[in-house]
């Protein structure tokens, strides 16, 4: 703006023109994969069945042995089981709510839930999963299932993205919500 004319100004020459960060999404270009986000879910599916094979494979021949393996065992059976109760909890809201769907798409009858975990957490059932994944792959001592269950976090990234956006455009207040939540792991305190 000018001050001596109260004007706003163009940009100086030789400049090019701010945009306002709030209008790029980069995330936006991320496809949906189908209507509903099928594409997705056979994504994760695959991913899933890796880490299950995998991880049995490291229980007939593990990557470590001795102290090590115990404890990653107990290590990997804390860690999924906070995971699974993560899980357990955000699944209980959704389905109370009319609201669960494996697809990254909103059932028609979905409501934005607010409470309970997801008072704390936008994608607790991504974030479950991948704790669980990795208690998986540190229970049976596989380094294969643990780089499988690491793949797991890019992928819920890009399609909880995609539900983000359907989110955002169904809901006013979800952009709020978003601002305010963390996106997958809900953190005891």
């Amino acid at each position: 703006m000018n001050s001596a004319s109260g004007r706003e100004m163009g940009p100086a020459i030789g400049t090019r023109p701010r945009l306002p960060t709030a209008t790029i999404r980069p995330m936006a270009r991320v496809p949906s994969l189908g209507p509903r986000g099928e594409g997705w879910v056979v994504l994760q599916a695959i991913l899933f069945g890796l880490i299950f094979l995998a991880g049995v494979a490291g229980l007939v021949d593990p990557a470590w042995g001795g102290l090590p393996r115990l404890a990653s065992t107990v290590g990997g059976l804390l860690v999924g089981a906070f995971g699974a109760n993560q899980v357990r909890r955000a699944t209980i809201d959704l389905a109370d709510a009319g609201s669960l769907t494996p697809f990254p798409h909103p059932r028609p009858s979905a409501e934005l839930i607010e409470t309970g975990v997801y008072g704390r957490v936008r994608h607790p059932i991504y974030g479950g999963i991948i704790l669980m994944a990795i208690g998986w792959s540190a229970a049976c001592a596989s380094l294969p299932a643990t780089v499988a269950s690491l793949a797991l976090i890019p992928l819920f990234v890009l399609k909880s993205s995609v539900e983000e956006r359907w989110l955002a455009g169904r809901f006013p207040a979800y952009e709020a919500y978003r601002r305010r939540t963390r996106r997958f792991i809900a953190w005891p305190g």
